[in-house]
């Protein structure tokens, strides 16, 4: 055999050291790849910690954003309740003063109509009983006129003069007037009542002559004054 056809061939020390390099290679590899799992494994760990604390932080605030909304919306809701029955409230409130406000109006109203009524029923009453007394006492006034007229030189006179001006007067207090025109005048046939027409030269149609005074109280004519009428010739 040559030279050139000569083969190396290793000594066995020589594998030997080649094969713990190798292993000693592929140990350390090892160990890098394993370090560099661990420190891999650990920050995915941290991230994942570090994700799960911000969810369930972000979950608790918009839960307790939740709960404040629901809380502002009850209390919201409580407050348009209170609102709407405090309107009603008011509203009924309106309505009973409205109520009481036209009782109040119609109360006086009825009370003014009242008090006019009484009035003037106390004045018919009044005017009622002033008439019944000068119907009765009209008469004796007219007596006492005839017995001044026949009796003009009697010792009399006097005195019944006296009692016929008190007697006036106490007429004249009731508001009674006597009814007692003129000769000449025209006759008015609400005042006045004729008796009998004559002749004589006043007018046609006019009073000649008061046979009896009438007598009257305000509007109200109590008694006609008796009278004869011309007939407008002699």
């Amino acid at each position: 055999m040559s030279d050139d056809d000569a083969v190396d061939v290793e000594s066995p020390d020589d594998a030997e050291g080649d094969a713990a390099r190798t292993n000693g290679t592929a140990e350390a590899t090892a160990e890098e790849s394993t370090g560099e799992s661990a420190d891999c494994d650990a920050d995915g760990r941290e991230r994942t910690a570090g994700d799960g604390d911000a969810r369930r932080s972000e979950e608790a605030l918009a839960a307790a954003v939740a709960e404040h909304d629901e809380a502002l919306a009850r209390e919201v809701a409580a407050l348009e309740a209170d609102l709407a029955e405090t309107r009603e409230e008011l509203r009924e409130r309106d309505e009973a003063v409205d109520e009481l406000t036209s009782k109040l109006a119609r109360v006086k109203a009825d009370f003014s109509n009242y008090k006019e009524r009484a009035k003037r029923k106390q004045e018919e009453i009044r005017e009622r009983a002033s008439e019944a007394l000068v119907e009765r006492l009209a008469p004796v006034r007219n007596d006492l006129l005839r017995a001044l007229d026949q009796d003009e030189g009697s010792d009399l006179r006097p005195g019944v003069e006296s009692t016929l001006e008190k007697f006036d007067e106490v007429l004249a207090d009731e508001g009674v007037e006597a009814i007692d025109p003129d000769p000449g005048e025209e006759v008015d046939p609400a005042r006045h009542q004729v008796m009998l027409r004559v002749d004589s030269d006043r007018p046609e149609g006019t009073i000649h002559e008061v046979y009896e005074p009438g007598y009257e109280m305000g509007d109200r004519v109590l008694s006609e004054a008796k009278v004869t009428v011309s007939t407008g010739g002699e």
